[in-house]
């Protein structure tokens, strides 16, 4: 499938739920009413006329860039953190050994339990909703990158070994091209992660962001706020997570385009 077609597929999809949405909370059944309440599930034109009126009248940039700032950070330095750890401890079997208990301990701390403890750390400034996002996205791109360069094939090294390589270009030609693949799987992954950090610290205390222009929608009991504020969530998500693509098919270039799901 060429990309212009996987591009109308989406698209269409798109467009499906969109219009069963409108009939649902829209069209009238037997008794008068529509089959979904719009109370409880708004509806399409309402939730895109608050958005249009959100960028129109410019009272959502400030609270985008906020979450875009947020999340931004927390994805950068999770990803840094992770990726350089997970080459550490992959290279360094005595160390992963020490630590393994400790890094799944951490693991499975449930950040919802974390955030007050930032917040109280850090402030209700931007650096308790990173702190909480960088908690999210490291976890997820250590494992993969250790893995990853745990998963070099032994055949692999002893021939680059034998050809005369030395450990620097170990890393360079095998190591790293190995651990690519396992990093930018986890990559998109983390990109949602980064923002539901930032999101989750804007619930528990903030005063600016899209997680508090949600919050202060739920409290009026404004559904359409509330799913407006979602779907910009999620083309946000989308942006980065394209820009995050495009990295990776630079880096990746020498991978087959079979292999890649997204060409």
């Amino acid at each position: 499938m060429n990309r212009l077609t996987l591009v109308g597929f989406q698209i269409l999809v798109l467009v499906v739920t969109l219009l069963a949405w409108h009939l649902l909370t829209t069209v009238p059944m037997s008794d008068g009413k529509p089959l979904v309440p719009p109370f409880f599930f708004s509806t399409p034109r309402d939730v895109g006329e608050r958005i249009f009126t959100w960028f129109y009248e410019g009272t959502i940039w400030r609270h985008l860039w906020i979450t875009l700032t947020e999340a931004s950070l927390a994805f950068v330095i999770g990803s840094v953190g992770g990726i350089l750890v997970g080459f550490w401890f992959a290279r360094q079997p005595l160390i992963a050994a020490i630590f393994d208990p400790y890094v799944k301990m951490f693991n499975a701390l449930p950040r919802i339990v974390l955030a007050p403890i930032f917040t109280l750390w850090f402030g209700l400034g931007i650096w308790s909703k990173v702190a909480l996002g960088v908690t999210l996205v490291f976890f997820i791109v250590f494992f993969n990158v250790y893995q990853g360069v745990r998963e070099v094939s032994p055949t692999v090294l002893a021939n680059a070994r034998m050809l005369g390589m030395n450990e620097r270009q170990l890393m360079r030609h095998v190591y790293w091209p190995s651990a690519l693949s396992w990093m930018f799987s986890s990559l998109h992954t983390s990109v949602g992660f980064a923002v539901v950090g930032a999101v989750v610290g804007e619930y528990l205390g903030s005063a600016a962001g899209l997680g508090y222009l949600i919050l202060q929608a739920e409290g009026t009991f404004d559904i359409a706020g509330v799913f407006a504020g979602m779907f910009v969530l999620a083309a946000f998500v989308i942006v980065i997570d394209g820009i995050v693509t495009l990295v990776e098919r630079r880096l990746l270039v020498w991978r087959p385009a079979a292999a890649d799901t997204r060409t």
